[in-house]
């Protein structure tokens, strides 16, 4: 697992999602799998399932559209039967390509929604600043999210506030 797919879990699970990293679905009769998913969540407050596909690549828009495409393909085939199978088969599943870069042209990548990882990091940042405000800065957050509670430390000492 890449820093972002850690980071990207941590959050998620931090704000009350179940979370399931590098998920191998699909299994293959002559053996591995037809995909892996990199971070599947499930929120029960909301009933709402992301299927999160962080990439660092620098591939090209082309590449990029067939390689998510074939992974969000999987997360829509396989979600239920082997991620979540006790799930209403009806709840929703909200796809991000999460990519480097800052190319607002492209909204969409294999049928998911694009998000920039540095857009990923201002949602984190303004969830952890919202926090803050509400409860106070001297509740650290819990030391088994690790890269989150950094940014915590981070945005406390070099973010006035």
């Amino acid at each position: 697992m890449n820093h972002l797919e850690q980071l990207i879990s941590e959050w998620l699970e931090f704000k009350g999602y179940f979370v399931r990293n590098n998920v191998k679905v699909g299994p293959l009769k002559h053996g591995g799998h037809e995909g892996e998913l990199d971070v599947v969540a499930y929120d029960p407050k909301t009933n709402r399932i992301l299927h999160i596909e962080p990439s660092m690549d620098s591939h090209t828009w082309t590449k990029r559209e067939t390689r998510f495409k074939k992974k969000f393909a999987a997360g829509t085939k396989y979600i239920f039967p082997q991620v979540f199978p006790s799930l209403d088969k009806n709840t929703k599943i909200e796809q991000w390509a999460v990519i480097m870069g800052s190319d607002s042209a492209h909204k969409t990548l294999g049928g998911g929604t694009v998000y920039t990882v540095p857009r990923i990091y201002e949602m984190i940042a303004n969830d952890l600043k919202h926090k803050a405000e509400k409860e106070g800065w001297p509740k650290a957050i819990p030391e088994q999210y690790m890269l989150l509670r950094t940014m915590q430390h981070t945005l406390r000492w070099t973010v006035p506030r």
